[in-house]
């Protein structure tokens, strides 16, 4: 059977309009990973939610999305290549209009799950067909220019949002994909017509498929509901914990002896896939649960708009697109392993900064942060993907590439949970801290009541004043706590990455590497 790799590489203007088109796909995927971080409290007000309800919007598409991950190869193999890439794209474009139309939460998130599990295939088989169109020589230009989009997505997501939120109103984060999607469909189908992968009729894991989904949805949902239920004093909790539990390791037994697994748990005998595919899914979940809670924290606690939630947070995108192919380029002559330490340490870099934040941080120096950031997250996912495909024959790349994306993409759901729920807990832990030197008569509260008097308030609002500054500081101390861990986690990282052994000069996509 002729593999995707068999077909000749597109040349000149064709070439240009398929990197074109599948990467808008991809940006248009990756967009909506972030759009919604600085409306979740617009959302959350209009449909009359809690704010920790907000986030399912996020987590609902996140778990969905990481479910319909692995079935890429499965899929592929039963209805192409391309066929299904376009499937994908159309039916996103459709759930993201059902999304826009949605008049209260039940809807959202039913329809924010369905645009997730429809965009399942379409980033690992937008970076297969990529490889396809380019000479296996510039495999890893083509990944960097892939990978461009990757990065610029979710940069740009907060700053559209926030201003699509502030300006026009929230459904239009959903509806600017309509006309995005439909572009990037259509000038595929003009352009890779013909170039379909053959296909076969494989069986379905469908109880390895059944297993996927109780495990990975009971542990959501314990994420999402257990502090509103108080953790594991709640029967239900518990029982979603055993149930997550038992589902995963008869998961693990049963994937691993089926013929036709729906997930190809062989991969990780591999060094390469196994120490890089950990270090993406730790790495990706530090780095995306900041994402969520900047924007939730400059929001809620800092006075920010939407729109300015989103400006700070936009420059991220500066230095990852200028570095971004000179990666590429790098990646054919240096080891992966150095470009992946150094976005470690940049983004450690940016979560010991963050951590030295206070109440009176400026604009600038919350933007320089993500300028820096720019700088690691142009190496973090070329340099990774290049160590986890690195020594895979082409026939396993959709595989391989489905199953790192289902890790990261469910770490970056789960960590989207845990990272607001650690901020809550935290800012309640905090504020029993500075509580307990709060007395009538210490000099900071004769300070601040005289301060208040002055202001005419009466004893009852002073202290409620008082109240709300300690509130305010607690979920700023609470925040710069999850900064220090963030850093913490990416040097970790680093000992990591080193246990792998990439092919010299590796690039994805290339057979001839270690296993």
């Amino acid at each position: 059977m002729p593999m995707p790799s068999s077909f000749p590489p597109l040349t000149g203007g064709r070439l240009v309009l398929a990197t074109i088109a599948l990467s808008l796909a991809v940006f248009m995927n990756v967009l909506d990973t972030t759009i919604a971080n600085v409306s979740l409290t617009t959302i959350a007000g209009d449909l009359g939610v809690s704010a920790s309800q907000g986030t399912w919007v996020i987590t609902s598409f996140g778990v969905s999305n990481a479910i319909a991950v692995p079935l890429t190869g499965w899929l592929f193999t039963r209805l192409g290549q391309l066929r299904l890439f376009l499937a994908s794209v159309l039916l996103f474009v459709l759930t993201s209009f059902l999304c826009g139309i949605s008049a209260n939460l039940e809807m959202l998130l039913l329809f924010r799950a369905l645009q997730g599990l429809v965009a399942g295939p379409m980033i690992p088989l937008s970076q297969a067909l990529l490889l396809q169109c380019y000479p296996k020589a510039k495999a890893g230009m083509a990944i960097a220019l892939w990978s461009m989009t990757a990065v610029v997505g979710p940069a740009m997501g907060p700053i559209l949002g926030g201003w699509l939120t502030d300006n026009v109103s929230w459904p239009w984060i959903f509806y600017i994909n309509v006309p995005t999607g439909l572009i990037a469909a259509w000038v595929t189908f003009v352009i890779l017509k013909g170039r379909e992968s053959e296909t076969r009729r494989l069986p379905i894991d469908k109880v390895g498929l059944a297993l996927l989904v109780i495990w990975v949805g009971s542990v959501q949902i314990l994420l999402d509901k257990g502090r509103e239920l108080d953790w594991f004093n709640s029967s239900f909790i518990l029982g979603l914990t055993v149930v997550a539990a038992v589902a995963f390791t008869f998961f693990l037994i049963w994937e691993l002896t089926e013929a036709h697994p729906i997930v190809d748990l062989t991969l990780f005998k591999g060094r390469n896939f196994a120490t890089g595919t950990l270090a993406i899914t730790i790495g990706y979940a530090a780095f995306f649960g900041n994402i969520v809670l900047i924007p939730m924290w400059l929001q809620r606690t800092m006075g920010y708009t939407a729109t300015w939630a989103g400006l700070v947070t936009a420059p991220v995108g500066i230095l990852a697109v200028i570095l971004s192919p000179f990666v590429g380029k790098g990646l054919s002559r240096f080891d992966p392993r150095w470009f992946a330490t150094t976005a470690f340490l940049v983004f450690a870099a940016c979560g010991f900064w963050r951590a030295t934040f206070s109440p009176d941080v400026t604009a600038w120096d919350l933007a320089a942060t993500h300028v820096l950031q720019g700088a690691a997250q142009s190496t973090f996912f070329i340099s990774l993907t290049a160590v986890i495909l690195s020594g895979l024959p082409p026939q396993r790349i959709p595989a391989a590439s489905g199953l790192f994306n289902f890790a990261r993409i469910m770490a970056g759901s789960f960590a989207a949970s845990i990272w607001t729920t650690l901020w809550e807990d935290g800012a309640t832990r905090h504020h029993a801290y500075l509580t307990e030197s709060i007395t009538p008569f210490s000099s900071e509260t004769r300070q601040f009541m005289s301060f208040a008097d002055r202001l005419h308030l009466t004893a009852q609002q002073s202290y409620a004043l008082l109240d709300n500054e300690l509130t305010h500081q607690s979920f700023i101390l609470s925040a710069t706590d999850l900064f220090w861990l963030s850093g913490m986690l990416f040097i970790g990282l680093i000992g990591l990455i080193w246990l792998s052994r990439p092919a010299r000069h590796a690039v994805p996509g290339d057979a001839g590497g270690s296993h």
